[in-house]
């Protein structure tokens, strides 16, 4: 999948030594759910010592059989149901790579047990399941994180970092998309609910269009907006698109700053990539890695970071060290209140792109 595939292989690259014999013990990880393409980020990743999987909840067995096959697991991990993998298993932390609209009741058998819980992006189909699912993990005092591929990026930390030298913060543009997911070849499992109001949300607007929200909530740290415009269309009428947005457009304002978030299946190529502007420079990150920067009275200039430190630079090491204690996922990429507000961005955006209409928030 081009940038996603790179990415994958420079996580392969900078992540930690396997652990030595005086390590800590691996935390116990259970797999919920193979129908979300990402999962190969877990069922692939090489036994770094801080994380083994323990069960995998699949109830499409030849789905399992055709990931045991690749990912050369045995299928004695392998339990139908989300409940008898945790009973059987006793997994510390579930990664969940489900439909979006199965998130809730995964963290509610996950917080019935005390198991901590991280979903693949977005966090919750629809604010409504978003609040149903803090409120159970609330109760449980589990952990609740959300991956999304560009939280380990350099190039988005970076841009953070140097936003004070950029003045006050005044515009945010987020891209993201490819082709679309049938034109890179998603697997039917996953194109199956995907292009599903019912199971995803919406189309790009969800499935892309989160990104953004979660990125443009991080900069304003965690702060609510005030409004949510967005406008949807579709490009593609025929089967098995037509059901759902393949284009969206996302406008999200602030008191003093504004986010704008072009979501698309319909990218001639691969992108993840945004824009940071203040009132006396920009950040323009343009991959993982890399980007252009201009400060005031400097001409611009290309930037290029160094991988970041473990955990930092892959979900499953950053989960491992939150179930431990070793670190604080408050005011992260990953972190629940961040990912509440961006669920309830994308949830005004859906209402806002059916009605026609902006949705102020009070």
């Amino acid at each position: 999948m081009g940038l996603s595939a790179l990415l994958f292989a420079f996580i392969l690259q900078v992540s930690p030594a396997s652990a030595s014999s005086d390590a800590p013990a691996p935390v116990r990880v259970g797999v919920a759910g193979l129908v979300h393409g990402h999962v190969g980020w877990i069922l692939g990743r090489e036994d770094y010592g801080d994380i083994e999987i323990v069960g995998i909840a699949e109830a499409d067995r030849a789905l399992a059989e055709q990931h045991a096959a690749r990912f050369e697991f045995d299928m004695g991990l392998v339990y139908p149901t989300v409940e008898e993998m945790i009973e059987a298993t006793k997994p510390e932390a579930l990664t969940v790579f489900s439909n979006i609209y199965d998130h809730l009741a995964i963290t509610e058998a996950a917080a019935a047990r005390g198991v901590h819980v991280m979903v693949e992006k977005p966090l919750a189909i629809s604010l409504d399941h978003a609040e149903r699912m803090k409120m159970v993990a609330d109760s449980a005092g589990i952990h609740l994180l959300t991956n999304y591929e560009t939280t380990w990026y350099p190039s988005v930390h970076y841009a953070k970092e140097v936003l004070p030298s950029l003045g006050d913060l005044r515009k945010m543009v987020v891209r993201d998309g490819h082709p679309g997911p049938i034109e890179i070849g998603v697997g039917e499992e996953f194109s199956s609910w995907l292009l599903t109001e019912e199971k995803n949300g919406g189309g790009a607007i969800t499935d892309f269009g989160c990104y953004g929200a979660n990125l443009i909530t991080w900069f304003m740290d965690g702060q609510r907006p005030e409004s949510v415009t967005a406008v949807t269309q579709i490009f593609k009428p025929e089967a098995p698109y037509g059901q759902v947005d393949d284009e969206a457009t996302i406008i999200v304002t602030y008191p003093s700053a504004q986010g704008i978030i072009q979501a698309s299946w319909n990218w001639p190529f691969n992108r993840k990539d945004m824009d940071v502007y203040g009132t006396e420079g920009f950040v323009y990150a343009t991959n993982a890695t890399e980007g252009v920067i201009g400060l005031p009275d400097t001409p611009s200039r290309p930037f290029e970071v160094p991988p970041r430190v473990a955990p930092y630079d892959d979900p499953f090491a950053f989960m491992a060290a939150v179930v431990r204690g070793h670190t604080d996922p408050e005011g992260s990429l990953s972190s629940l209140p961040i990912n509440m507000v961006a669920v309830e961005i994308l949830d005004a955006a859906v209402r806002s792109a059916k009605s026609g209409k902006t949705v102020w928030f009070d």
